[in-house]
């Protein structure tokens, strides 16, 4: 499958890291590693990560895992969020001058000279896209970089960065109950010949069932997992198991294949933290949902809730209308 009419040919599924740095509770170095070179054996060949994500823990973990197979895999990188030493977010960075210090830490915790697909992980409001992505096209011309992606940003950006440079695939969350891109930005991207790389696929395990119990996860807080949101979600949850169940699948293998029948053209990217997550989510790739199996699935699948607390939503480019 390819990213964008200028983009990799990449697996059909992505690896997403960031779960492995602690976002959802404890985690494992060793089972992480594990995990993504064995996606690596299978296939998998997009690996997704993130400078802020552990404040640089996973960049030095994605490169440990990928000494030694560096040519199998492409690397998509998010920059531009601050982090504070409590684990704080402190708004994003994506001025020229910043893009380029990012950067150069980011190859040295991967140990690569190269990084397959850059890109702001939020839009910075103080900084015309057009400054960002012209860093980065600069940073293409010098060989740091091979393609530039956007995340979580709306039509208006999107058109405008592109006029800059290509872009090559567009991050966004996407899942059952979050298919607010399909409206507008699916669209455009298809108009440009922009791919798009589908994060949330199983809303951060709220449709796989997984609880927010341990400490540190963010989730505990999220609107889509307390309160009554919380309450009225766990009805769909249980109907999506039977669906499920009902089929010879898991939870997590039906809310993938419906992203994939839903959305053939783009890339879904999984949050696999072990090789067990790993193997089920690969099992949706030979297990297809029919029309009827998508209409049957989204009668009874209602997810209530924003998928960010209020300040964070306010920040979301994609989310403004």
């Amino acid at each position: 499958m390819k990213l964008g009419s200028t983009g990799p040919e990449v697996f059909p599924l992505g690896l997403g890291c960031m779960g492995m740095s602690g976002t959802y509770g404890k985690t494992d170095d060793a089972e992480s590693i594990r995990t993504i070179q064995a996606a690596i054996e299978r296939g998998v060949t997009l690996i997704d990560t993130g400078d802020f994500y552990g404040m640089g823990h996973n960049e030095m973990l994605v490169g440990r895992a990928i000494e030694g197979r560096r040519d199998k895999v492409q690397l998509s990188v998010k920059f531009g969020a601050l982090r504070g030493p409590d684990g704080s977010f402190n708004g994003n960075d994506t001025r020229p001058i910043a893009v380029k210090n990012f950067i150069a830490y980011s190859l040295k915790r991967l140990g690569v000279e190269v990084i397959d697909i850059y890109r702001p992980a939020r839009l910075d409001p103080s900084v015309p896209i057009e400054d960002t992505i012209g860093a980065i096209a600069d940073l293409v011309k010098a060989g740091y970089v091979r393609h530039i992606g956007l995340s979580e940003v709306g039509v208006e950006t999107i058109r405008r960065a592109h006029k800059v440079h290509p872009i090559v695939d567009l991050q966004i969350e996407y899942a059952i109950g979050t298919r607010g891109p399909e409206a507008e930005i699916f669209p455009v991207l298809a108009e440009l010949g922009i791919s798009a790389t589908l994060y949330g696929v199983f809303s951060r395990g709220l449709l796989t069932g997984s609880k927010s119990t341990e400490a540190g996860d963010w989730r505990a807080h999220q609107p889509r997992f307390a309160g009554e949101n919380g309450a009225k979600n766990e009805d769909s949850v249980r109907a999506l198991q039977r669906f499920a169940h009902e089929r010879g699948m898991t939870p997590g293998q039906v809310a993938l294949a419906w992203v994939l029948a839903r959305q053939p053209a783009f890339v879904p990217v999984v949050g696999a933290k072990t090789r067990a997550q790993l193997e089920d989510v690969l099992g949706a790739l030979a297990r297809p949902l029919s029309k009827d199996d998508l209409a049957a699935l989204e009668s009874v699948v209602n997810i209530s809730g924003d998928r960010y607390d209020p300040a964070q939503m306010k920040h979301l480019d994609s989310e403004r209308r």
